[in-house]
C-alpha cells in the first residue's frame, strides 16, 4: 500500500510543494507509459500487478525527495510592515510622510494653516488650547495625525524620544476622539475619519511599543515612568489572559509577517496590537511543562487606555496610562467608558510563527515517525498550543500514517475562528511514531492521556476533561476508536488461546503485551469523529507494499525484542508470532488483519458517540482502490460505519479531507452539537437558576 504511505503524510510535511508536483509528474508519466506498453500484452490481473509496482515506485521518488527537499514555510518577513495609513499619509513615499487633505482642511477652516508651516510647535500649543475651551472632535484628530506624522518624522531621523513624545500625543488624542464624552455629540461612527482614528490609536499603540520594546522595557506587571522632551507618562502593565506575566521571552509585531501556507487567516478589527507572544520555557521540574512545546508563540493584543485624571484633564493629556495585555481566544471585545469595543486580533499569524520556528521543525518529523519509530519514541505525547484551561472541553487531534500534528493546523485555525468553538473548546495534539502497528500507538495513547490527567487534574475535578472529543484522520481514527472499546477477552484470542496468567516471561515483558490487548474504555473520552478511516483496513496494504514497508520502517526495539522474548519463552502459546515481531504500520492496516473484524463487534462505552467523514472522490485516482468509490487510497466500503451519529462524503483526496472546508464545517457542527448535550446535562445537575460564565464577561470593567 504505497499510496497510503506516500499520500497519508501531508506533502508539506517533508517536502516543498513544487517537488512533490515534480515527483507526481514524473510518476504519472512513467505509470502512463507503463500501462500503455502492457495494455495489447497482459490481462487484467498482470496490469494490477503493475499498479502496485507503479505505486511502490511512486513511494520511492516521494522518499528520495523527502531526503533533499527544503520545508516549507509558514510565514515570510515584510521588507515593509503593514500599515493602513500609509497610502493616505504618503509613509513609504520618498517626499512623506504627509498629513491628510482633510486635515489640512480642518488647520485652513481654524487659521492655523500657515501656522503650522512655519512652527509646527506653536502650531500644536495653540490647537491643544482651542480644544480645551471649545472641544472639537475634527481638532483632536487633526492633533493626533498631526503628531503621528511628525513622530514618523523624528523616526527616521533616528531621534526616537521625540519619536515617542510624538507617538504618545498622537496615542491619547486619538483615544480622546474615540471616547471623551464631551465629543460624543460630533462624533460620527459612520464617518471614515472615524476608523482613521482608530487606525492612528492602532499604529501609534504599535510604534510606541516597538520602541519600548526595542529598549526591553516591557514586562507585564511593572509600572514604567517614559520621560520626553515635551511630558512625562506613566504607564502601568497588566496581563488579562492566564499567563503568568514572567511567562513571555519576547514579543513579536503581527505586522511584520505574512502567511504563506495556512489556507485561512483569522483577524477580527477594531482596537488594539495583534501580537505574537513567544513563549519562555517554563521550570523543568513541572511535570506540565512537557506537553508544551519549545519556540510555543500565542496571540496577543495590547491595548493602552488612557483615562482623564482626577484635576479634569482630557484623555488626551493623560499622564498616566494603563497598557493591557488581552487574550484574544478569551474574548474578542473589552468594555471602555461604558461601551463595548471590538479588539483587533490576528489568531493566525502567531500559530504560523510558531509553526515556522527552528523548535518546531526538529519535532515535527512525519518521515522519521514512520521509518524510525523506535527513534522517534522521544517525541511522542500529547501537546498543547494554548494553556491548560479546566473549563474548555479538550478535543485530540490524532494524525495518520507517515503525518504529525501539523496535518491537523487548517482545521486547527480555522475552528478556532468561530468565537462559540473557542470559548468552549481547547484543541490537544497527539503526535505518536506512525511506523509502528495502530493497536500499540492505541496502547500509548491510553497511557499518555492518564499521565495528562495526572499532571494536570490529579483530582479529576475538571468536568470539562470529562467530556472530550477525539479526532482522527486515517489511521488516526483506529487509535481513536479503540480508546472507547471494551476488549474482554476478543483482543487476546487474536493471538493465542491460552489464557494471558499463563503466560511466562519477566513482568515487564508481561505487562507490555497484556495491556496491548486487555484494555477498557476511557470514560473521559464522549464523542469521537473519524476522517477517511480504513475501519476494515485497505487493500494498499498487500504483498508488495508490505515488502517494502519492512525494507524501510524499523521496528521500535523494545516491541521486537520484548515479542522475540516471549515467543522464545512460550513456545507453541502463540497462534502467529508475526504479530508480536514483525507487524508495522503497513501490515497492521490489510484487510485481511484478523483486528479489525474484532473491532468491528467490539463492545464500546454506551456513553461515546461517533460521527464519520468519508472522501470520495468524483474522478478517483489511475492506481486508486478497485471500486469507484474511494479517497484515492481508502475504499468506501472500509471506511463507511453502522454505528455512528452521522455521516458525510466529501470530494477530496485522502490526505486533504480534514483540511477541506465542508469537513471543518462538519466537525464545528458536531462540537456544536456536543455542547448542546453537556450544556443540558448540566442543567439537569445544576439546575435551572444557575447559569455558566462565559469567557466573554471575562473582561467586563
Amino acid at each position: 500500500m504505497p499510496q497510503l504511505l506516500a499520500t497519508e503524510c501531508v506533502t508539506h510535511d517533508f517536502c516543498t510543494q513544487r517537488g512533490a508536483k515534480l515527483a507526481s509528474a514524473r510518476f504519472d508519466t512513467a505509470s502512463h507509459s507503463i500501462a500503455s506498453s502492457t495494455a495489447l500484452a497482459f490481462d487484467a490481473s498482470i496490469r494490477r500487478i503493475n499498479a502496485s509496482i507503479g505505486r511502490l515506485l511512486f513511494l520511492l521518488v516521494l522518499i528520495g525527495f523527502s531526503a533533499g527537499c527544503t520545508s516549507t514555510r509558514y510565514v515570510s518577513s515584510r521588507s515593509i510592515r503593514e500599515n493602513p495609513l500609509a497610502t493616505n499619509l504618503k509613509l513609504v513615499a520618498f517626499r512623506g510622510p504627509e498629513i491628510s487633505e482633510r486635515t489640512w482642511h480642518t488647520l485652513d477652516r481654524f487659521g492655523l494653516k500657515d501656522q503650522y508651516a512655519t512652527d509646527h510647535n506653536k502650531c500644536f500649543a495653540k490647537i491643544r488650547q482651542t480644544i480645551n475651551e471649545s472641544p472639537d472632535s475634527e481638532l483632536v484628530y487633526a492633533l493626533s495625525e498631526l503628531s503621528y506624522v511628525e513622530g514618523k518624522k523624528a523616526e527616521r531621523s533616528g531621534d526616537m524620544l521625540h519619536a515617542l513624545n510624538h507617538y504618545g500625543i498622537a496615542l491619547t488624542n486619538s483615544y480622546d476622539y474615540l471616547f471623551s464624552d464631551d465629543l460624543e455629540i460630533t462624533r460620527n461612527a459612520f464617518d471614515p475619519q472615524f476608523r482613521a482614528a482608530c487606525d492612528l490609536y492602532n499604529e501609534s499603540l504599535e510604534d510606541t511599543l516597538r520602541i519600548l520594546c526595542s529598549e526591553h522595557r516591557i514586562e507585564p506587571g511593572s509600572t514604567y515612568t517614559i520621560s520626553t522632551p515635551d511630558r512625562e507618562f506613566i504607564v502601568r502593565t497588566e496581563m488579562r489572559g492566564k499567563w503568568k506575566p514572567e511567562e513571555f521571552d519576547r514579543y513579536e509585531f503581527v505586522s511584520d509577517f505574512d502567511i504563506e501556507t495556512l489556507n485561512n487567516r483569522h483577524t477580527t478589527y477594531g482596537l488594539g496590537v495583534p501580537l505574537i507572544a513567544v513563549r519562555k520555557p517554563a521550570d523543568n521540574n513541572d511535570s506540565r511543562e512537557r506537553y508544551y512545546p519549545s519556540g510555543l508563540s500565542y496571540a496577543v493584543s495590547a491595548m493602552m487606555r488612557c483615562p482623564t485624571g482626577t484635576s479634569g484633564t482630557r484623555a488626551g493629556e493623560s499622564a498616566t496610562c494603563v497598557l493591557e495585555f488581552f487574550d484574544p481566544l478569551e474574548a474578542n471585545q473589552i468594555e471602555i467608558a461604558d461601551q463595548w469595543v471590538p479588539l483587533e486580533t490576528d489568531l493566525t499569524t502567531p500559530l504560523a510563527y510558531f509553526l515556522d520556528s527552528p523548535e518546531f521543525r526538529k519535532r515535527n518529523h512525519a518521515t522519521e515517525g514512520l521509518l524510525d519509530p523506535d527513534g522517534s519514541q522521544e517525541r511522542r505525547g500529547i501537546y498543547m498550543l494554548e494553556p491548560y484551561d479546566p473549563n474548555r472541553i479538550p478535543v485530540l487531534m490524532v494524525h495518520g500514517l507517515w503525518s504529525s500534528p501539523l496535518t491537523w493546523m487548517d482545521m486547527f485555525n480555522d475552528l478556532r475562528s468561530f468565537p462559540e468553538i473557542r470559548e468552549r473548546y481547547q484543541f490537544w495534539f497527539y503526535l505518536y511514531p506512525s511506523g509502528q502497528p495502530f493497536w500499540i500507538s492505541a496502547q500509548q495513547l491510553r497511557t499518555d492521556l492518564a499521565s495528562m490527567r495526572d499532571s494536570f487534574d490529579p483530582g479529576h475535578r475538571d468536568q470539562a476533561v470529562d467530556n472530550m472529543v477525539l479526532v482522527g484522520h486515517s489511521m488516526g481514527g483506529l487509535v481513536s476508536r479503540l480508546q472507547t472499546m471494551d476488549s474482554g477477552d476478543d483482543f487476546w484470542k487474536i493471538v493465542s488461546d491460552q489464557p494471558a496468567d499463563k503466560l511466562n516471561g519477566t513482568q515487564e515483558d508481561r505487562v507490555k503485551l497484556v495491556s496491548t490487548l486487555y484494555f477498557k474504555p476511557n470514560q473521559s473520552v464522549g464523542r469521537v469523529i473519524t476522517i477517511g478511516t480504513p475501519h476494515r483496513g485497505s487493500d494498499f496494504s498487500n504483498d508488495y507494499t508490505q515488502w517494502l514497508a519492512r525494507k524501510f520502517i524499523k521496528l521500535p526495539q523494545i516491541f521486537v525484542s520484548t515479542g522475540q522474548r516471549l515467543t522464545r519463552e512460550n513456545p507453541d502459546f502463540f497462534r502467529d508470532t508475526e504479530l508480536l515481531t514483525a507487524v508495522n504500520a503497513v501490515d497492521s492496516l490489510s484487510s485481511k488483519s484478523p483486528i479489525f473484524p474484532v473491532m468491528l463487534r467490539a463492545k464500546k462505552s454506551p456513553n461515546v458517540k461517533f460521527h464519520n467523514i468519508i472522501g470520495v472522490l468524483e474522478k478517483p485516482p489511475l492506481f486508486g482502490p478497485k471500486s469507484d468509490k474511494n479517497d484515492g487510497v481508502v475504499e468506501y466500503a472500509s471506511a463507511h460505519m453502522d454505528d455512528v451519529e452521522s455521516e458525510i462524503t466529501v470530494d477530496a483526496e485522502h490526505t486533504r479531507i480534514h483540511m477541506t472546508g465542508k469537513a471543518i464545517f462538519e466537525v464545528r457542527r458536531i462540537l456544536l452539537e456536543h455542547l448542546q448535550e453537556v450544556d443540558a446535562q448540566d442543567r439537569i445537575a445544576t439546575g435551572p437558576s444557575e447559569r455558566p460564565v462565559h469567557a466573554a464577561d471575562a473582561y467586563r470593567r
